[in-house]
């Protein structure tokens, strides 16, 4: 039997640390691209009017996001058209950006208006945003740098 060289037994060494450190890795370093709306369907919001649980094995990566649906048909089309059913500020709220202000959003607070799902952190959101819809809309618009900086 031959005795393993110093190189050979470095390498393997080397390989069963790596291993190890990769499957005591959390999931979204294995994933890569941060889960969007906290895992919920955005697609749904749309069609069935809830705030629906998407599944981990139904995923879809747009935009440095990965997004669950709760049905494949709710997959194919957000792939045919992300833009329509992406939230309008990833996962912020809306009213919080509209006052300069960056909050994660609830996914269970939520608006769709003139085609577009707008998220809040708190459920009072979609009413005060609501109250001077336009204003608010382009505040948060206008806001929306401080996302980009994150």
């Amino acid at each position: 039997m031959r005795r393993p060289s110093r190189r050979r037994a470095v390498r393997l060494i080397l390989l069963t640390a790596g291993s190890a450190l990769a499957l005591s890795a959390p999931s979204w370093a294995q994933q890569g691209a941060p889960l969007a709306i906290d895992g919920y369907d955005p697609v749904a919001y749309f069609t069935q009017s809830a705030a629906v649980r998407g599944l981990p094995e139904i995923e879809y990566e747009w935009d440095e996001y990965r997004y669950r649906f709760s049905r494949v048909e709710h997959r194919d089309l957000f792939k045919a058209d992300p833009a329509r059913y992406a939230p309008q500020f990833a996962n912020y709220c809306a009213m919080s950006l509209a006052r300069g202000e960056i909050v994660e959003a609830n996914p269970e607070s939520w608006l769709i208006s003139d085609g577009k799902l707008y998220l809040f952190g708190k459920s009072i959101g979609p009413a005060l945003f609501n109250q001077t819809l336009s204003e608010n809309v382009k505040r948060a618009n206008e806001n929306r740098t401080l996302i980009e900086r994150r």
